[in-house]
């Protein structure tokens, strides 16, 4: 059988490879603390566990409109007011089959061949692989830690090339859990609309912020209307599994998206979307605030214990529930220490192979995990780093 050269290419996404590594070893009957993997261990909030319940006994469950439940659509918008003091059309909003069919889509509407997309690197690595299906061409820029490793309006501008296309941001970002700063986030909007390109911007750990309520990361939509914004339930409201997300577009695009998730997906699971307005409610939003807070305790944890382990982390997250750790002390490249650490103490984590092209020096750690199993990683990688040194 001759596969196509698309399927040739693409690249494996190692959080999953050593996730299967690692269960592996659990298949042996070792413990693995699995610190690979983006997944929140909290779960959907209970007023959308007990939704799902009743649904599940409800045989009425028929395709909804390609876009998405309108009062499902509404209950976005309206989040938006309420959380980010956006006013949005609820006719702008397409509710997907998660965020990868929201980029998907996204990239079958906007992207031709040759066209050129700039990403910054690190960058989360299925973004590339969308662009590239629908032979668009990835520009990667080089970030440092002085930029949060995050693209900023002269890096964007340093590397616009006359057939740049299209820029797609990550704010708060993975791998490193950074996010863009306000006013670097305003300008990359006025540069881009300035040469007609089109912005996407992952907005998919914005609620996750580590500041506190009234000092949330504003939504790129607050300084530009016509950008594009992919988000997501798996994060914030723990439903991964769940595969549900949604995207907001300029009006004149919603035609375009409605028909090609007809093509592509008929609908997003009308029992999910029956669910997910759920989510909306007090109870579940004031469950949800709780969760972020107990990430932040997490995160606390997780960086003191890898000072204690000797190594570095650059810059620090203000998001998500990520963090990009330098292991250039130990010597060894990012693959060895993930496999090694794997292998010798039954911790897995996942390279910067993943993520950049430029570094090979870094992993992230993740810290969705419960307290109990990031203590017990941390002490395993202490014993890890210890061993190196004798």
């Amino acid at each position: 059988m001759k596969f196509s050269q698309r399927a040739q290419a693409i690249s494996p996404f190692y959080a999953m490879a050593f996730g299967e590594k690692a269960a592996k070893l659990e298949a042996q009957g070792k413990h693995v603390v699995k610190l690979n993997l983006g997944e929140p261990d909290f779960g959907a909030p209970p007023d959308v566990l007990n939704t799902m319940q009743q649904l599940a006994e409800n045989t009425d469950l028929p395709y909804t409109s390609a876009l998405g439940l309108p009062e499902l659509r509404q209950a976005i918008a309206d989040f938006y007011q309420t959380s980010h003091q956006v006013d949005i059309d609820p006719n702008r909003i397409v509710v997907t089959a998660g965020a990868s069919a929201a980029l998907l889509l996204l990239s079958a509407a906007l992207v031709d061949e040759g066209d050129q997309v700039i990403m910054a690197d690190p960058c989360y690595p299925c973004n590339q692989e969308f662009i590239k299906s629908f032979a668009g061409k990835v520009q990667l820029v080089p970030t440092q830690a002085d930029s949060y490793f995050q693209l900023n309006n002269e890096l964007l501008q340093q590397h616009w090339q006359p057939d740049t296309k299209g820029l797609m941001l990550a704010t708060p970002s993975n791998p490193t859990g950074t996010s863009v700063p306000a006013q670097e986030l305003a300008a990359m909007c006025e540069f881009s609309r300035s040469r007609g390109a089109w912005l996407i911007v992952d907005e998919i750990y914005l609620n996750l912020h580590h500041g506190e309520a009234d000092k949330q990361p504003k939504s790129v939509l607050c300084f530009d209307d016509k950008a594009i914004v992919v988000n997501s339930f798996s994060k914030y409201f723990g439903m991964t599994g769940w595969r549900l997300g949604w995207c907001v577009v300029p009006q004149e695009m919603v035609d375009v998206m409605e028909r090609l998730a007809q093509n592509y997906f008929i609908c997003p699971s009308t029992v999910a979307q029956k669910a997910a307005l759920q989510c909306f409610t007090k109870n579940s939003l004031a469950v949800c605030e709780t969760r972020r807070q107990t990430l932040i305790t997490r995160k606390k944890l997780v960086l003191a214990g890898i000072q204690k382990c000797g190594l570095q982390v650059p810059v620090q997250p203000d998001g998500a529930f990520y963090v990009y750790i330098d292991v250039s002390v130990t010597g060894l490249s990012a693959m060895e220490f993930c496999e090694r650490v794997l292998q010798e103490v039954h911790v897995a984590l996942t390279p910067s192979d993943d993520f950049s092209e430029q570094h090979n020096q870094f992993v992230r750690l993740s810290y969705a995990s419960a307290a109990s199993e990031l203590e017990e990683g941390l002490r395993r990688l202490a014993k890890f780093m210890a061993s190196l040194n004798t």
